[in-house]
């Protein structure tokens, strides 16, 4: 069965589906999303030398029918509750999609307040056709889940524990992460001290993060690569300034990644998580 849950900022939500109030008709710009390529063309150059693509923005749209039973008042309360669900002001709002046991969430931010259209056969006694526009400014759908995992101090070295079943190797600190998205996806990093000079490396991209400061036992150190929301926080106050400079903000490739953390203070009590949301391209 498919149904998509809304949910606003404030916790409210609505589900369209094939259940009264809200039945799902239609749902387009789930699947597709547009591509921007660059390419470069020289001089007397046939055609021309693709270089990268990027994509733009996904734009959903759903239709529907409120259909309630012998209460004309419920067609009513039923647009008004759609209404303040997707009020533009609130911000974005969280679409859940469920099919079977599957989910996928994106968030987007309502184009315009619920279209009630007027015309013959859009509106009766018991009924209301609806449409809605979102805007989704990462077009990514992601898996409504984090997937987390620990390193933390062992006799034979570090281990990864929850979701990601492998191992380290002796003393060697290294475990694979594995992305089951499409695409690359950014990663948060909690540190629970001590450390001192505390490092995280993709090694299979050779990228680290390293922060230029000592951590104590109590001590909280939270990191995020997210684009647009990169941060890096001691206790939950700014530290951006002791990132080293030959750090860069790596996220997680697709398929097999494997990561590695050292530290000049080899600590039985420090802890490192590291967590994320597998990105898909479409439904």
């Amino acid at each position: 069965m498919e149904k998509i849950m809304i949910t606003n900022k404030n916790g409210e939500s609505i589900i369209l589906g094939n259940q009264a109030p809200y039945f799902l008709e239609m749902l387009d710009g789930a699947a597709e999303v547009p591509v921007t390529i660059e390419s470069q063309k020289a001089p007397k150059q046939d055609g021309s030398t693709y270089i990268d693509n990027t994509l733009e923005n996904r734009s959903i749209t759903m239709e529907g029918m409120i259909v309630t039973k012998n209460n004309p008042v419920e067609v009513y309360a039923a647009r008004r509750r759609m209404q303040e669900v997707l009020n533009p002001k609130l911000g974005e709002v969280t679409m859940t999609y469920y099919r079977g046991e599957s989910m996928m969430e994106i968030q987007g931010i309502a184009e315009s307040t619920p279209i009630f259209p007027t015309g013959q056969g859009s509106k009766g006694l018991y009924y209301q056709k609806f449409l809605l526009n979102l805007l989704c400014h990462q077009p990514f759908w992601q898996d409504p889940y984090v997937e987390s995992s620990e390193m933390s101090y062992l006799m034979g070295g570090f281990q990864f524990g929850l979701k990601l079943p492998t191992s380290f190797s002796n003393r060697g600190f290294k475990r694979k992460a594995f992305n089951k998205g499409d695409v690359a996806t950014p990663v948060q990093i909690e540190f629970k001290g001590p450390a001192i000079n505390p490092t995280v490396t993709n090694e299979t991209t050779g990228r680290v993060i390293k922060v230029n400061r000592s951590i104590g036992i109590v001590d909280v150190l939270n990191i995020s690569t997210a684009f647009g929301e990169k941060y890096v926080k001691i206790n939950g106050a700014n530290a951006f300034h002791y990132i080293d400079l030959s750090s860069t903000f790596w996220q997680l490739e697709p398929g097999s990644n494997i990561l590695s953390y050292t530290s000049n203070n080899d600590s039985i009590n420090t802890k490192v998580t590291v967590t994320w949301k597998n990105r898909y391209v479409g439904l």
